[in-house]
């Protein structure tokens, strides 16, 4: 009896002992939602996101609850922090102080239990595999004509799905076929037209992207729940979607190794492979290859290809801006005239529309996550070695101190008077500092390129009865709702 009394004593003591040392740690940290002991504030969050539509809200209301550039929370056993304001956001960016990435279990969902990959890994390993990436891929012409070509053969398949004779089309679906082909084309030299993997592929991703949350989700906050619910917690679902992933793509790796000779370097594939069979190149395993290549992927085709169709969203939306752009464009070019990447410092106007359409639809609202590598201050707040850092794109991009009206769908916003285009730095889409996002030469020539080559050609409309809202669907990438357009030939 004695024993249990004391057991129960102690028990409590801990407690007390844990709400104490969360509360002294509060009083340096982000001011935030009271911290849970055990539970943290996870509950609180997804009920708050559920409600305003999407977590990229829930972290904005709470900020301007909390009267904070930086909300500080505990989700499940770790503390996080959020910024909201883009003079934080920027000097997260920059400082190599908020370089690593988060060791916990969502990171190794993402990762497939291997830590691999690059953006999920940090120090050495990261600067490595960046670096080599980087390189292979200019070798491979990206950022060079060869990508632009590439580029202009997808749009051209793209063009000839769009004159329907049904009428109407889904938009996102027929689009995102051409994105993820350009990508597989610079990473295994293969084309994936005709190929029927692809849609299975691209549903894949989409349910990945759904089943995550830049916070990490309800797994990461409590792993343990695999163990007792693996079916409602949904690792079971994420399990099998992350294995015919690895598949689909061990299958491309391993019909490369049937072929490979060494100095071969006709795509990225090859080229890994070629540093693979080096000596002492123990980082560059076929676990390596295939989450470098899963991250091209989902960073390239899922951003990309969104982003074009809220572009093209938001031309049925704001059809006075559409009309714009086509005079715009008749106006410059001749009706058979290539138009290029280059040529966009002759259509600033167009430029506009395009940075507009980011601030207002970021597809990555909220971005990360980093791990502080070292205990750091940050808006005289003390951020502990180890913390969680997200950042909110949506937040910088809604911020009324930096737009006039940012409620607005209003791209003159970036002209000056002379119609010139003008500083865009506080649109942070692709990021800043060594993480920055390393595709953003193509994604950027990729929305250009799509963008002018069909607006040049044909009016977007959609039925009336079924008019899109903009409202986009909630995830790790934005998506649109499900809406159908009509392409009209002008002439």
């Amino acid at each position: 009896m004695c024993t249990e009394i004391l057991l129960v004593l102690l028990g409590i003591l801990l407690l007390i002992r844990i709400i104490f040392d969360a509360a002294d740690k509060r009083k340096t940290f982000p001011p935030g939602p009271c911290w849970k002991p055990f539970i943290g504030d996870g509950p609180e969050l997804r009920k708050l996101a559920r409600k305003l539509g999407g977590q990229h809200l829930a972290f904005e209301a709470l900020a301007k609850n909390y009267n904070t550039n930086v909300l500080g929370m505990q989700l499940g056993r770790r503390r996080v922090i959020v910024a909201c304001a883009y003079d934080t956001v920027v000097q997260i960016l920059k400082s190599e102080a908020y370089y690593g990435r988060p060791k916990d279990f969502f990171m190794n969902l993402r990762t497939m239990g291997t830590g691999k990959g690059i953006t999920s890994t940090d120090g050495h390993f990261w600067m490595e595999q960046r670096t080599f990436l980087v390189s292979h891929l200019r070798a491979l012409g990206f950022g060079k004509s060869r990508m632009e070509q590439m580029i202009r053969d997808e749009i051209d398949g793209f063009l000839k799905l769009l004159e329907d004779p049904q009428g109407y089309i889904d938009v996102s679906a027929t689009l995102a076929p051409s994105i993820l082909s350009i990508l597989w084309t610079l990473t295994s030299g293969q084309t994936v037209k005709g190929d029927n993997r692809v849609p299975r592929l691209l549903q894949l991703l989409k349910t990945r992207n759904e089943l995550f949350d830049m916070s990490g989700g309800f797994l990461n906050q409590f792993p343990w729940l695999r163990f007792i619910a693996p079916e409602r917690s949904g690792y079971n679902l994420l399990k099998a979607v992350n294995h015919e992933i690895k598949e689909f793509i061990m299958e491309t790796i391993n019909e490369h190794k049937r072929t490979w000779s060494d100095g071969r370097c006709d795509d990225f594939i090859y080229s890994f492979l070629c540093e693979q069979n080096k000596s002492g190149k123990e980082n560059f395993s076929d676990d390596q290859l295939v989450m470098v290549c899963l991250d091209t992927f989902i960073a390239g085709s899922g951003t990309t290809s969104n982003t074009i169709d809220f572009v093209f969203l938001a031309m049925i939306l704001y059809p006075e801006v559409q009309e714009k752009v086509f005079q715009c464009l008749n106006k410059e070019f001749k009706r058979d005239e290539d138009i290029s990447y280059a040529d966009r410092i002759r259509v600033p106007y167009i430029e506009a529309v395009l940075l507009e359409c980011q601030r207002y639809f970021p597809v990555v609202t909220v971005a990360g996550p980093r791990r502080v590598l070292e205990t750091t201050v940050l808006d005289k707040y003390i951020i502990p070695e180890g913390t969680t850092v997200l950042y909110s794109i949506y937040a910088v991009h809604q911020d009324k101190k930096y737009w006039e009206d940012p409620e607005n769908f209003r791209p003159e916003r970036f002209l000056d008077e002379n119609d010139n285009l003008i500083s865009q730095e506080h649109i942070l889409t692709f990021g800043l500092g060594k993480r920055k996002c390393l595709g953003d030469v193509l994604a950027k020539a990729c929305i250009f390129l799509f963008f002018v080559c069909v607006l040049r050609k044909y009016k977007i409309e959609c039925d009336n009865d079924t008019r899109p809202t903009g409202i986009p669907r909630p995830g790790l990438v934005l998506r649109t709702e499900n809406y159908r357009a009509k392409f009209s030939a002008r002439y």
